[in-house]
């Protein structure tokens, strides 16, 4: 496994200061159907890349939007799996980030609607994720990278795992390479970090990620490995790119995954960012290190695709 550990710049520190002084005076993020407006809202602040075009679509009859460069690789797609606990989140208040991935990828992206907790547990997400993929196979996608965040990031090494299982014995398409970002990946909440990073973590708490898998999960096992691809056997999956905070309680959720892949014999670098907090590189109007990280996922994608 490699690791870096990215140091904070005198910049970043001083932006993220006034970050947490900032949510210091508001109520901690909530994951629950109420608060789907104001996450909409935090995602949209995001500056959309230039060059970069939008339009709503559908890939197995599931809908979304479709991120698209205007140089892209022929053939080549993108399938962005949107963040928010598997309660919050969108394909359309998630563009302007997976944008500029997008840009840097040279490569379009798709980003579906799927369906979101309560109203629609487990396995919900994951069925739409493997319809969504099955939709971009038989569009004649071959080269496919997938990507994604928080839960979004969880739900596509869920699927990585599921398609490469299939991808092995010979009946499908194997993913060129995935990007976690900050990826949640242990519904049952053990890492030791969800302790150790408790009073760093200025957005995230462990409380309200357990009423989030209570909504999502609706009695199935925390461990049941669609949910919580910790429990995968990860051996055999493409090459991975995983960013993550140094400062939120999801870090032991990319530590623990890296360490699983690279133990069953995969390729995997593991970014860990001193200061930062969770999906810090979807903030890269102010922050230098979500400009490296985005850079760095773009060419990671582009160069696998």
């Amino acid at each position: 496994m490699s690791e870096e550990i990215h140091p904070e710049d005198e910049h970043d520190r001083a932006v993220m200061r006034a970050t947490r002084e900032m949510l210091a005076t508001l109520p901690p993020l909530e994951f629950a159907p109420a608060a789907r407006p104001a996450f909409e809202a935090l995602m949209e602040q995001t500056p959309a890349a230039e060059g970069v075009g939008f339009e709503a679509g559908t890939v197995g009859a599931v809908p979304g939007w479709w991120c698209r460069p205007k140089a892209a690789a022929t053939g080549a797609v993108i399938l962005y799996l949107h963040g928010g606990a598997y309660v919050l989140g969108s394909a359309f208040g998630h563009r302007n980030f997976v944008s500029q991935i997008v840009q840097r990828a040279g490569a379009p992206a798709f980003i579906p609607d799927y369906r979101l907790a309560p109203e629609h547990a487990f396995p919900a997400a994951v069925d739409d994720a493997l319809a969504v993929f099955a939709g971009l196979c038989d569009m004649g996608h071959e080269a496919i990278a997938l990507a994604g965040d928080s839960a979004g990031g969880g739900l596509a090494l869920s699927l990585l795992a599921l398609v490469a299982a299939t991808a092995r014995r010979g009946t499908g398409i194997m993913p060129r390479c995935a990007v976690l970002i900050s990826p949640w990946t242990d519904l049952a909440l053990t890492g030791g970090s969800m302790l150790t990073r408790a009073d760093a973590d200025p957005l995230v708490k462990r409380a309200e990620l357990k009423k989030a898998a209570d909504l999502y999960l609706k009695g199935a096992a925390p461990t049941d490995p669609r949910a919580s691809p910790l429990y995968q056997p990860l051996g055999g999956l493409p090459p991975l790119l995983i960013h993550v905070g140094h400062d939120e309680i999801l870090l032991d959720d990319s530590r623990r995954v890296a360490e699983a892949i690279s133990s069953a014999g995969g390729e995997v670098a593991l970014h860990v960012w001193e200061g930062m907090t969770h999906v810090f590189p979807s903030n890269p109007a102010e922050l230098r290190a979500a400009r490296e990280a985005v850079d760095m996922a773009g060419a990671f994608i582009r160069r696998h695709l």
